[in-house]
């Protein structure tokens, strides 16, 4: 039998979440996410590092399984660095986002598979900001194509201005909410969008969903969008309060985190007192809108 297989099976018998069995390995010190154990137990990925190792360790006494029950049954780790084929190189990841960058933060060992199973066609997203000129929605549609068959959902990292906000909500519209994390250390949101069922490979899937933050005191001056794939379409729509009108508005494109900003062309706001974007081409790298306030 497989560790995966032993692994979810004990957690069967046990009728343990993997919220519970998080908390009881972080109570012993062991920090490993959500996302992380259900890729193990899915057979996604394998522990490799020392931290969880000691994590398996931890596990075959919080399941009651005999000593070395987990740990005989992990393969040799996993080749590192870019895969020699496959529809989509995963180290274009790290590319965008950077080494050791938030979303690795926030995924831990799940960012070596992270959405490997599936890629973005078109995204359009919907920004309001409120009269305190702080961002106080971002509703996202996305269209997804799952690249092998088995695709059932999506993992989001959003960032956020304020980690002192009164309220952060996350709706889904199309799709069903799966876990949702907030990370205050790392001024992100972690969201999993389920599927409701396994994609063949190259079927479609729309999802939509809705993220609700409360006042904040944090001037927002931008948004922007993270790719590691070129997009088909990409439509980034920002809507300004009556109240609270920015002095101009810009669209800009960096290839990575770092990179200096190039691209850039100036947005007029339209009679809604909103500006969009719509790249004439969509790279991966990182696409955004940026807007200055009056003095």
């Amino acid at each position: 039998m497989s560790f995966a297989t032993v692994l979810r099976e004990a957690l069967r018998q046990r009728g343990l979440p993997l919220e519970r069995v998080r908390d009881r390995l972080k109570a012993q010190g062991i920090n490993v996410s959500l996302a992380t154990l259900s890729y193990w137990q899915r057979g996604r990925s394998q522990p490799e590092r020392a931290q969880s190792l000691r994590a398996v360790d931890a596990l075959e006494t919080i399941l009651d399984l005999p000593e070395g029950t987990l740990r005989s049954l992990l393969g040799p780790p996993r080749p590192r660095g870019r895969a020699p084929s496959g529809p989509q190189d995963l180290t274009a990841s790290q590319r965008v986002f950077g080494e050791n960058s938030v979303v690795e933060q926030a995924l831990g060992e799940a960012f070596a598979h992270f959405n490997e199973d599936i890629s973005a066609v078109v995204i359009r997203e919907t920004v309001r900001l409120d009269e305190h000129r702080c961002i106080r929605s971002v509703s996202v549609n996305q269209v997804l194509r799952a690249i092998r068959d088995g695709a059932g959902r999506i993992t989001v990292v959003h960032h956020i201005d304020d980690t002192e906000t009164e309220s952060i909500d996350v709706v889904a519209n199309c799709g069903r909410l799966g876990s949702v994390r907030f990370l205050p250390e790392l001024r992100s949101i972690v969201v999993e969008i389920l599927f409701g069922r396994e994609l063949d490979k190259n079927e479609t899937m729309v999802v939509d969903y809705d993220v609700l933050l409360g006042p904040s005191r944090q001037i927002s001056t931008h948004h922007e969008r993270r790719t590691r794939v070129n997009l088909r379409d990409y439509l980034l729509h920002v809507y300004f309060h009556p109240a609270a009108l920015p002095v101009g508005c810009r669209s800009y494109y960096r290839e990575r985190i770092g990179a200096e900003a190039r691209n850039t062309r100036r947005i007029s706001l339209d009679i809604s007192h909103s500006a969009h974007m719509l790249p004439v081409r969509c790279p991966a790298g990182i696409h955004g809108m940026a807007w200055d306030w009056p003095a």
